[in-house]
C-alpha cells in the first residue's frame, strides 16, 4: 500500500522501528525463492520516537551503513520496500456498493472521511477490495489504510537522502500478514501477536484480509526492565537472564525470581489480549467465510443458503489460533503460558511458511528463532520480489 512508484523486481525489504532496522533481500532461482542477504543495525534512542523520525540525517547515515554490512550477498539495488509505523496507521474494513471501478475509487475516498480521525487531505490513503471466501455478496468489502502525511514524508525524504528509491511504503501489519499467513488466506480468524522491543501489535487476519490491528506499550524491553528492577541488576544482565531462563520455574531460586518479576507485565499483556479479543468479537463485521468454516480451497456455492452462511459466520467469528512473532516471541515458556491463560492454541509463527517447503533450523546463518524478529522485513522483501498486492 501507499505505492510511490511501480514495483520493480530487485527491491529489498527494509523494516525500520524505533530502536533498530532490519534488512532482508530475497532472490528467485529457477522459480524458487531463497534468502540472499540479511542484516540488523541498532538505532540510538531519540532518532525515531513512537514511529516519528526526529533526526533524518542520522537515520539516513545508519541506513547507508547497514546496507553495506549485510550478511550474504552484497546489495546493489537502490530499490526498496519499506515499513511504516503500525502505531501511526489506521486500517479498517468498510462495505461499499458494487460500483464500476472508477466510481468505487472516488466513493471509497468519500466514505473514508467517516472513518479516519484526520482530514482526508492530511493523510495518504489507499484501499483494496477483499475477495470473499464464500461469494454471495451484493456489496464489496474494502480494506482502507491511511497514515498522516507528516509521518510518511520524513521516511521518503530520509530514504532518498540515503540514496535509495522507495518503491512501496507499507504498514507493518500488512507485511507481517503476508509473511505468516500461508497463501494469504485463512478459514477462521487468526490473531498474530508481534512482540517487539518497544511495543506489541495485535493483528487479526481472517479470510483474505486483515480485519483488526492495534498496538500497546507492553514490550520485550518492559520484561527486561521488570527483571532489572526486581532483582536490582543492570539491564544487560537482566536481558541475559531473561533469554536464558524465561518463564522456567523448576528448582533454582533465580528462576523463581525471574518468573515472579515477569508476572506483572505478563498479566498486563494477558489482560490486553483478552480486551482486544472481546472488542474484535463484538465489533467484527461479517467475514464471508465458508458456511462450514472449513475448506478454503474448495470455495463453491453448492447448496448453501445465505441464512446458513450468516449463522455460521457469526458462530465462528472468534479467534481460533494465536501466532507469535517478533524478538520477544522467543521467551522460553511464553507459548505455553499464553495458551493456558487464554485457553487458545498458541504457537511460534513460521516466517518462512510462504518461501520454503519445510522448516529449516538455519537459513544462510539466520536461525529459525532469530527469523521471528525479521518477520516484517521478510514480508516487505516478499512484496519486492513477487508484487503480491
Amino acid at each position: 500500500m501507499l505505492e510511490v512508484l511501480k514495483l520493480k523486481p530487485e527491491a529489498f525489504g527494509l523494516d525500520i522501528s524505533d530502536l533498530s532496522l532490519k534488512i532482508i533481500k530475497l532472490e528467485k532461482k529457477r522459480g524458487v525463492l531463497n534468502l540472499a542477504s540479511f542484516g540488523e543495525t541498532p538505532i540510538k534512542p531519540g532518532i525515531i520516537k513512537e514511529g516519528e523520525i526526529k533526526n533524518e540525517k542520522s537515520l539516513a547515515k545508519i541506513i547507508k551503513k547497514a546496507i553495506t554490512e549485510v550478511e550474504g550477498k552484497k546489495i546493489n539495488s537502490k530499490h526498496v520496500v519499506v515499513s511504516l509505523p503500525e502505531e501511526k496507521a489506521f486500517l479498517q474494513v468498510i462495505q461499499m456498493p458494487r460500483l464500476p471501478e472508477e466510481d468505487l475509487k472516488s466513493a471509497v475516498v468519500y466514505e473514508a472521511e467517516n472513518h479516519i480521525p484526520l482530514p482526508v487531505e492530511e493523510v495518504y490513503l489507499d484501499s483494496q477490495i477483499i475477495s470473499p471466501i464464500y461469494n454471495h455478496l451484493d456489496h464489496y468489502d474494502v480494506l482502507i489504510a491511511a497514515l498522516p502525511k507528516k509521518t510518511v514524508d520524513p521516511y521518503i525524504s530520509c530514504l532518498k537522502t540515503a540514496g535509495l528509491e522507495p518503491l512501496v511504503l507499507e504498514i507493518e501489519s500488512l507485511a507481517i500478514a503476508r509473511t505468516l499467513i500461508k497463501n494469504k488466506v485463512t478459514s477462521f480468524p487468526v490473531l498474530i501477536i508481534d512482540l517487539g522491543s518497544t511495543r506489541t501489535s495485535f493483528i487479526i487476519f481472517s479470510g483474505h484480509s486483515l480485519r483488526f490491528t492495534s498496538s500497546i506499550p507492553v514490550s520485550s524491553q518492559k520484561f527486561t526492565e521488570a527483571i532489572s528492577q526486581t532483582m536490582k541488576i543492570d539491564l544487560i544482565s537482566a536481558e541475559k537472564l531473561k533469554l536464558k531462563y524465561g518463564l522456567e520455574t523448576k528448582t533454582r531460586e533465580i528462576k523463581r525470581q525471574i518468573f515472579d518479576a515477569l508476572i506483572p507485565p505478563l498479566t498486563d499483556l494477558i489482560e490486553q489480549i483478552k480486551k482486544h479479543l472481546d472488542y474484535y468479537q463484538s465489533h467484527a463485521s461479517h467475514e464471508h467465510l465458508l458456511p462450514s468454516g472449513k475448506g478454503v480451497h474448495s470455495q463453491t456455492n453448492k447448496g448453501y443458503s445465505k441464512n446458513r452462511a450468516k449463522r455460521s459466520n457469526q458462530s465462528s467469528m472468534g479467534v481460533k489460533k494465536i501466532l507469535l512473532c517478533g524478538g520477544g516471541a522467543n521467551l522460553i515458556g511464553l507459548t505455553n503460558f499464553l495458551s493456558n491463560e487464554l485457553n487458545l492454541p498458541v504457537e511460534p509463527a513460521n516466517p518462512w511458511i510462504n518461501i520454503l517447503p519445510k522448516v529449516q533450523e538455519k537459513i544462510l546463518g539466520l536461525s529459525s528463532e532469530k527469523s521471528l524478529s525479521y518477520t516484517t522485513a521478510i514480508g516487505l522483501a516478499l512484496r519486492g520480489v513477487k508484487n503480491h498486492d
